[in-house]
């Protein structure tokens, strides 16, 4: 169960109040997600500093709709959840103090160890509800017949590109490539990932991070096979450094070991939360697997005990409070219009990404055998 905390004075209803003007829920500057074994379990910064872009000092109330708008949640309610809980358990908490009927237990682990897990279990599955670091999970479930419907004011929250009748997205995250402002330019930079291996610049990867596997999926399904292996083992033979994820990656481009590399946006965000005037910027190719955009999401799963609590609760996750949270905290693109994400940015619709299906991005293991083919440890 989620401990509640201590010591903050607040009652329900002022608490209420309180978070619902609130820019900013945590204390911490937390870093993102992984793709299919949940999010990274990296130390968080506890860094105050580091205002960038849009920046998380003074930013206005958010908008959507305020917790304090929604019907409460009442009831005990098992979540399992693939994303790390020093990722969401304050949120999750937040969501505990503010409802005192409310009992969240909450199950962590591998977004794709927790499909397997309720597939297992079938209909005696305690589940309410299933939370994930990535849709391709997400409609592994739908394509299961393990998932309900969600209402119409979920679906209606979220724009259709994120969302389907069986599962939401409640934050997102961009491929980028990080780059070393002293060493290069932004229009130095490719506009098209497949020139990557005659671009000539020091370059960093997390091959064995599962949201670097997702990008070279999506080369594979839009280039082909034989295209993305020419890919691979032409950036390996260009010297390309490996590193254990991509949080290292981006702080590797910042410190001067590598002019550029490729990682998930958040992590370039961290770095500067940390170190403002460090010298990284983040670039995008335009377009194509270098530009892919996936989310974190939610369902309501077959075996909920209370659908309407269920319901609730995800419904929650889209709040103006949460989706703050998303982009103030873990830096992720917040997927309701009215909340921008920290940084300088494009808006989502101002990406240029390519016309993936999210579940195709699940499709893992001829990507891992076609890296293992060209010598690359993952």
């Amino acid at each position: 169960m989620t401990q509640k905390a201590d010591g903050n004075g607040l009652t329900h209803s002022s608490r209420r109040r309180f978070l619902a003007g609130s820019a900013a829920i945590g204390a911490l500057a937390l870093a993102g997600c992984t793709g299919d074994t949940g999010d990274s379990a990296e130390t968080p910064s506890d860094s105050s500093v580091g205002q960038i872009g849009s920046g998380r000092a003074g930013r206005p109330a958010p908008g959507g709709t305020p917790v304090a708008e929604l019907p409460d949640l009442e009831g005990e309610l098992t979540l399992y959840s693939g994303r790390n809980e020093f990722l969401v358990g304050e949120l999750i908490e937040f969501l505990d103090e503010t409802y005192p009927d409310f009992t969240p237990e909450v199950r962590y682990g591998g977004s794709s160890d927790l499909v397997n897990t309720i597939d297992t279990e079938g209909s005696g599955s305690p589940a309410d509800v299933f939370y994930s670091v990535n849709s391709g999970s997400l409609a592994s479930l739908a394509q299961m017949g393990r998932t309900q419907a969600l209402s119409s004011e979920i679906q209606d929250t979220v724009s259709e590109e994120f969302r389907t009748d069986q599962w939401v997205g409640t934050s997102g995250r961009a491929r980028t490539v990080p780059f070393n402002t002293n060493t290069l330019t932004e229009g130095q930079i490719p506009s098209d990932v497949m020139a990557f291996p005659q671009f000539g610049a020091d370059l960093g990867w997390a091959p064995s991070y599962g949201s670097c596997q997702a990008f070279i999926t999506a080369m594979r399904l839009l280039e082909g096979e034989e295209a993305t292996r020419e890919w691979l083992q032409g950036v390996v033979d260009s010297g390309i450094t490996a590193y254990a994820d991509e949080f290292q990656v981006s702080q590797a481009v910042a410190n001067g070991e590598l002019d550029a590399g490729f990682a998930n946006h958040y992590y370039i965000q961290r770095v500067l939360d940390g170190s403002p005037s460090a010298p990284i910027d983040t670039a995008f190719t335009d377009g194509d697997a270098g530009s892919i955009f996936n989310v974190a999401g939610a369902a309501v799963l077959d075996t909920a005990s209370d659908s309407d609590l269920a319901q609730n609760f995800v419904r929650h996750l889209l709040s103006a409070e949460a989706q703050e949270y998303f982009a103030v905290e873990t830096f992720e693109y917040p997927l309701i219009p009215d909340v921008e994400p920290v940084g300088n940015l494009p808006t989502i619709d101002e990406l240029n990404v390519p016309d993936i299906e999210f579940s195709e991005l699940a499709d893992l293991e001829p990507t891992i055998d076609l890296m293992r083919d060209v010598g690359i440890d993952v």
